[in-house]
């Protein structure tokens, strides 16, 4: 039995199941950005309580707002995150901060250094999984920035490589997984966009994701994210990676990469983006049901998540959400078409067991 099968909702309407859900990042309440200013203004009278209570607002209104738009996994948006190093960094032993670097146009970073070994000291994602399942109908997924990243996306002050330094993040990744694992949580994605920008590395993610799995149990679904890149560049060598999951932004290529993954047989599941986070168009429920079928020729539904290309936090809410209603809409009728034979299937590539 797939572990994948938890979260199929006991009231759902169709034999076959296509597991909708989202990359991680969403749009935030614009009020979200002005009491952060507040809690940041030093005279303010706005302290961490109240910051506190904002942030979890916010959190439950992107959780519902997920379940509203009918997706079957939920995250809360990412509410309390600011960028998917620097969050990190700033929990765990051995980073500091020394001011923004600009990266591009008028954007700016605030990059962390390795000053230090880095160590495990509290929790990173725990309260957070916690709030977010008390107030979710339905499970939630936790996205977590992997390793390589957070190595590769710093400064290395303490360390003779940033290989050395990714493997002591993956012990910490491992560590917090865990603590995840034992509140509750059973979807964890493992988030490596530097992987597109450096695919050589690819043996090191691997061995950081050995790290990572190891010692978690198998009924905890494990997820690798990997922005938009030159995939023939790490594929096939993914498939041995510990992941039950791919997690790959190619309609942000019209799916011109598709092939990659078809030769040799692609044998993990595979969560495919089928609506682009970089456009602010709302593509149609037709549309999207078209992007849908390009993933059956890869895997067979019962190995087939509908999910955006990546995070979706830069688009408008509105759009944000209207791309996740018929991204729902959308799978629910291909898996009424799967039911009624209209769609064959068979081409993809079967389980390897």
């Amino acid at each position: 039995m797939s572990n994948r099968d938890q979260f199929r909702p006991e009231d759902h309407e169709n034999d076959h199941f296509l597991l909708t859900t989202v990359v991680g990042s969403y749009p935030k309440p614009k009020w979200l950005d002005r009491v952060k200013d507040l809690w940041e203004d030093p005279d303010a009278d706005f302290g961490d309580d109240e910051w506190a209570e904002a942030t979890d607002d916010a959190a439950r209104l992107i959780t519902e707002e997920h379940e509203r738009a009918g997706l079957d996994v939920v995250v809360d948006g990412e509410m309390r995150r600011n960028e998917m190093v620097e969050f990190f960094a700033h929990r765990i032993d051995g980073y500091e901060f020394n001011g923004p670097v600009k990266v591009w146009g008028h954007n700016y970073f605030d990059k962390p250094s390795v000053v230090s070994d880095v160590e495990y000291d509290e929790s990173w994602l725990v309260d957070e999984y916690e709030f977010t399942a008390s107030v979710a109908e339905r499970p939630v997924k936790v996205p977590i920035t992997g390793p390589y990243t957070l190595a590769n996306w710093s400064f290395n002050e303490a360390y003779d490589d940033d290989e050395a330094l990714a493997y002591d993040l993956a012990d910490l990744v491992n560590e917090e997984i865990e603590k995840l694992v034992e509140a509750g949580a059973r979807y964890i994605q493992i988030d490596e966009p530097a992987l597109a920008t450096t695919p050589d590395d690819h043996a090191i993610v691997g061995e950081c994701l050995e790290r990572i799995a190891a010692g978690i149990p198998e009924d905890v679904r494990i997820g690798l994210h990997v922005c938009y890149g030159d995939y023939s560049r790490i594929y096939p060598e993914i498939l041995e990676f510990p992941v039950d999951e791919f997690d790959l932004e190619l309609a942000n290529g019209d799916y011109e990469q598709l092939d990659v993954f078809t030769d040799p047989a692609f044998t993990k599941d595979l969560a495919l983006g089928v609506v682009d986070a970089h456009v602010a168009e709302v593509e149609s429920v037709e549309q999207i049901e078209a992007n849908i079928r390009k993933g059956l020729e890869v895997v067979p539904p019962e190995r087939l998540t509908v999910s955006p290309d990546c995070g979706v936090k830069l688009l408008p809410r509105q759009v944000a959400y209207e791309k996740m209603a018929n991204l729902v809409e959308a799978a629910r009728n291909v898996e009424a078409d799967l039911d009624a034979g209209n769609i064959d299937a068979s081409a993809a590539a079967p389980a390897d067991d």
